[in-house]
């Protein structure tokens, strides 16, 4: 079984799974330090209510999309590149931000959430504020990985293996962490994620930008006006910068792996180069700029049930 076209799917649920077991495994190991564990099973009512919410979400904008599809059949070839544009857009602000947030947030993110913790103990409504904490960290991961599965050209059944590959990972991360007290350099394993969470983001850069080549091509179709700048196999993205087709093509080996991890395409145009270069220059210098800023806590960097 060839689990490469998995594999995205797989690294942004790690990702967003071990983030979301990083607050739940300080949350129960605050709770233990404070003698109130009774109150964990309302922690764990929330890892619950998170992921089903999340399961929600993503049916209802599946059966959203299959509705939209039925309804207009015929425009098909016009709503697949605009849902493109749109899921593609929302998934590369999102996880862009959540990248850059929890690269600063992490610096004290167990302090953060202890103090909350602390707070939430002595309130009337202990439970649920422990239940309010989990679930919307639990959610937050969740709405991501939702929103990138939608933007994945996978079958459902490769990108739900992906799902299913990551949180099994996340899982064995957090209990390794918090049950087992096996010490792990959090802060090697965030870095590494998030250059390749970086490359897997630049490839939606690339992504969106075709749907938006497609979507203005169709969009002429369906109208009398054209709206494409006569550059030959592209429409509005410019002339052809890179043609890799003859002996590296993005549907065979290796360039479908390259193109599954890196956004590779075997033909590129100047304004998905553009995109692209801007993406890095924006986003990916900033995340690098703010791995070389001084951390102020340096338990953070790896997390054992002592903490």
């Amino acid at each position: 079984m060839n689990i490469a076209p998995a594999l995205p799917m797989a690294i942004v649920t790690l990702r967003e799974g071990v983030e979301a077991a990083l607050v739940v495994g300080i949350v129960l190991a605050c709770l233990n330090k404070a003698e109130k564990t009774e109150l964990n099973q309302w922690a764990l009512g929330g890892v619950a209510a998170g992921v089903l919410g999340s399961i929600l979400i993503g049916s209802f904008l599946g059966l959203g999309l299959q509705q939209l599809q039925h309804v207009m059949p015929n425009a098909q070839a016009l709503f697949k590149p605009i849902l493109g544009i749109l899921f593609g857009s929302i998934a590369i602000i999102m996880l862009s931000w959540m990248l850059l947030w929890m690269t600063h947030q992490a610096r004290s993110l167990k302090t953060d959430i202890g103090q909350t913790v602390n707070t939430a103990i002595t309130s009337e409504a202990a439970g649920m504020s422990i239940f309010s904490l989990v679930c919307i960290a639990v959610l937050r991961e969740g709405f991501e990985t939702v929103l990138f599965l939608f933007t994945q050209t996978q079958t459902l059944a490769v990108s739900l293996g992906g799902v299913v590959i990551g949180l099994l990972g996340a899982v064995l991360i957090g209990f390794g962490l918090f049950k087992w007290g096996i010490r792990i350099n959090l802060k090697l394993f965030f870095q590494v994620m998030g250059v390749l969470l970086l490359l897997i983001i630049s490839g939606l850069v690339i992504s969106v930008c075709r749907n938006m080549d497609i979507t203005f091509a169709a969009f002429s179709k369906f109208n009398s006006l054209d709206l494409c700048l006569g550059f030959g196999q592209s429409c509005v993205l410019g002339p052809m910068i890179w043609d890799a087709s003859r002996f590296m093509p993005d549907k065979q080996f290796p360039g479908v792996i390259l193109k599954i991890l890196l956004g590779y395409r075997d033909r590129i145009y100047l304004v998905q180069i553009l995109a692209y270069g801007l993406f890095w220059l924006v986003i990916g210098n900033r995340y690098f700029r703010s791995l070389n800023q001084p951390q102020k806590d340096k338990n953070d960097q790896a997390v054992s049930t002592s903490a």
